[in-house]
């Protein structure tokens, strides 16, 4: 995974980042990345993998990436864990990376738990990559009516480049997710963009942090502003609330069109096919494609 994201770097490209919950969104991903011949990373938050176990996803992902029948470059990442333990549980399970998100809290506590972190995974497997977060983006993947309140308030913390290089360099980590107008989340009017990026300030952070930037909330954000994220330093983008709404929507035109169906793979089919419709634009877009 640590040379795919040197690879996109050095092309100025972005390597995408998709959450799923189930196998039809596994199989949406990889069949994207397959069609487009692209490494891809599959997500799983601490509520996902939950819901699609922990031992399975890592399964799933064996099954079709580098470790299994190198088919494409697949990797599991452990989306935004909230504690040691939750961190240890996955670093054991072998996932590829972790992101441990303690932006909430100072930036003291939010050192500390990092810190914590990256001593079990040099213990336990040095090749895992480890991810943080400074600034604050929200936390819900929800389809918003209107701009979220407090969306422009401070509840919304840019990152400062001075911050984020003290924080890699006392942390050790190996990519650095920064708030830089990105949110989680995205609006139910796509003609509303209430995602303003600074490109500017992702230039700065990546020149003072010396690691690869990750970008959240990728859901809301335009075309343009993805192609100059990426040129200034974006080298990892996430995709989720997006492949939920086009499973949603997917699943119920299957569902009203054949109310009699009772097969699942029948009627699930449309809403994965819809999830990687969206997984193979973005893929092509991150890549520089023409698609």
């Amino acid at each position: 995974m640590r040379e795919y994201i040197k690879e996109a770097e050095e092309k100025k490209t972005a390597i995408g980042h998709f959450n799923i919950s189930n196998t039809e969104g596994f199989w949406a991903v990889v069949n994207a990345a397959k069609k487009l011949d692209l490494p891809v990373i599959i997500g799983v938050s601490e509520g996902e993998r939950d819901f699609i176990g922990i031992k399975q996803a890592v399964a799933l992902v064996k099954s079709v990436g580098v470790e299994g029948d190198r088919d494409i470059p697949v990797f599991l990442n452990a989306d935004h864990t909230y504690s040691f333990e939750r961190a240890k549980e996955v670093i054991d399970a072998g996932f590829d990376s972790v992101i441990i998100d303690e932006a909430e809290k100072s930036f003291e506590e939010n050192l500390k738990t990092t810190k914590e972190v990256i001593e079990y995974r040099n213990l336990k497997n040095p090749e895992i990559l480890i991810e943080a977060e400074l600034g604050f983006i929200g936390k819900s993947s929800k389809v918003w009516d209107k701009v979220p309140e407090g969306a422009s308030s401070s509840e919304y913390v840019f990152t400062e480049p001075e911050e984020a290089a003290k924080f890699v360099k006392e942390t050790g980590i190996d990519l650095f997710a920064p708030a830089v107008g990105n949110i989680h989340g995205m609006a139910k009017n796509l003609n509303i963009n209430f995602e303003k990026l600074d490109i500017e300030r992702i230039k700065n952070i990546r020149e003072a942090c010396g690691v690869p930037l990750v970008l959240h909330g990728g859901s809301g954000i335009t075309d343009e502003e993805f192609k100059q994220a990426i040129a200034a330093g974006i080298s990892i983008i996430h995709i989720n609330t997006e492949l939920r709404l086009a499973y949603k929507q997917g699943l119920q035109k299957s569902l009203s069109e054949n109310p009699d169906e009772l097969a699942p793979y029948k009627y699930l089919r449309p809403a994965r096919d819809a999830m990687q419709a969206v997984v193979e634009k973005r893929m092509a877009l991150f890549a520089g494609l023409n698609f």
